[in-house]
């Protein structure tokens, strides 16, 4: 009955005390300081990118991904970024062959009277075909399709200054603006945004170290375990209090970027994922503080673990982009990131995001919460880890 009042109370304490401290308001506002410099620099990174004397985004990119391109007015295939495209003039003869023996990764043709039919104001008719088994297709019909809309921006833009030139009237013409990214600029900024978003979780571990571990080093853990509180209560008030300051965190940063102009679809799902995913980090923080003997081993132990769980996150996102497939949403960064670029996500493909932060929370904290109640961890002499695997598992050492 009581289970539920008093985690809460230990984290109405724990996240109470850590407010109060100087040294965490400090440390809150330095982070959003960092958060507007890395918003600066983005800005000003993508301004020179999509300026006139840009920089040259990725060189490699133009080898990333090749297109054979049958169009004989030329309109369609000047437009194609090169930047993005390695465009290789064909008549169409041999393109079908070159692109299932993957020496190309698509062809795309164009009707031959494409000039006449835009005099005319018909429609053009383009094909572009893609191998499916290849990751790189939706490079390239991303690229095409940009492509396409700058064909046809530019010619709106002609037929209305056309228009307007012949009007005898003072009556000001309309004009037409690009205002789409180019593909490469889309990619950066989703992936600098969804790492923006995750980054709070990483920055209150030493929170929870200094929470744990402090007890072990000022030797009050004696009187936590005294105390007749459970130690799955102990470790989930302790974790709830960080995920409440992290919580505020994402919170800060996502109305800071909203205010820097960054655009995010379906903020209260994407909020609300964010925190969740907190749950599985703190609990793996937490297990490393409660094995640990002192600062300075937490420390070592929390980065490698974190090397690992960013490389969980954000190698399927990247993948995603690359090929979207439905088992990189087992990332919960890459359910965020396709929730703010608004695009169509289903449930099943949530849930599997969902579903693995819920399970790898519960492991975690149920493993902290059982190095937390063992006196040989928190008093010693502490014992190895392979020995503590084999216990968990099942297997007793023999007397």
């Amino acid at each position: 009955m009581n289970f539920g009042k008093n985690f809460v109370v230990i984290a109405r304490w724990e996240l109470k005390n850590t407010l109060k401290s100087k040294k965490f308001l400090l440390i809150f506002f330095m982070q959003l300081s960092v958060l507007a410099m890395l918003i600066l620099m983005f800005n000003s990174f993508a301004a020179t990118i999509e300026s006139d004397k840009g920089l040259s985004l990725t060189p490699s990119l133009v080898d990333f991904a090749t297109l054979d391109v049958d169009d004989q007015g030329g309109l369609f295939k000047k437009s194609i970024d090169p930047e993005v495209i390695k465009v290789y003039s064909t008549n169409g003869n041999g393109s079908q062959a070159r692109m299932e023996a993957g020496q190309t990764n698509g062809f795309y043709t164009v009707s031959p009277d494409s000039i006449q039919r835009i005099q005319n104001g018909e429609v053009v008719d383009t094909v572009l075909y893609l191998d499916y088994s290849d990751p790189r297709r939706s490079v390239v019909r991303d690229a095409i399709n940009t492509t396409t809309k700058s064909v046809s921006s530019a010619l709106t833009q002609s037929y209305l200054q056309s228009a307007t030139s012949s009007n005898t009237s003072s009556q000001t013409g309309l004009k037409e603006e690009k205002t789409g990214e180019s593909l490469p600029m889309q990619i950066i900024r989703k992936v600098m945004l969804v790492v923006l978003l995750f980054l709070p979780l990483f920055l209150f571990g030493n929170i929870i170290i200094d929470s744990v571990v402090g007890e072990k080093e000022r030797k009050t853990g004696e009187i936590l375990v005294a105390m007749p509180l459970s130690p799955v209560e102990i470790l989930l008030g302790k974790g709830l209090a960080v995920v409440a300051i992290s919580s505020l965190q994402v919170a800060m940063w996502v109305a800071v970027l909203l205010a820097a102009g960054f655009t995010i679809n379906n903020v209260i799902a994407v909020y609300l994922l964010v925190v969740l995913t907190a749950l599985p980090i703190v609990g793996l923080t937490s297990i490393i503080a409660a094995y640990a003997k002192n600062y300075k081993e937490a420390g070592i132990g929390i980065t490698f673990a974190y090397v690992l769980v960013v490389g969980f996150l954000i190698v399927p996102a990247l993948a995603y982009i690359s090929r979207k497939s439905f088992s990189a949403n087992i990332s919960p960064m890459t359910t965020v990131m396709r929730l703010f670029a608004g695009e169509a996500i289903s449930l099943p493909e949530i849930l599997m995001s969902v579903t693995l932060v819920i399970f790898l929370s519960m492991i975690f904290f149920g493993i902290a919460a059982w190095l937390f109640q063992r006196d040989d961890v928190i008093f010693g002499p502490r014992p190895g880890l392979l020995r503590l695997f084999l216990e968990l598992i099942g297997f007793k050492k023999r007397t």
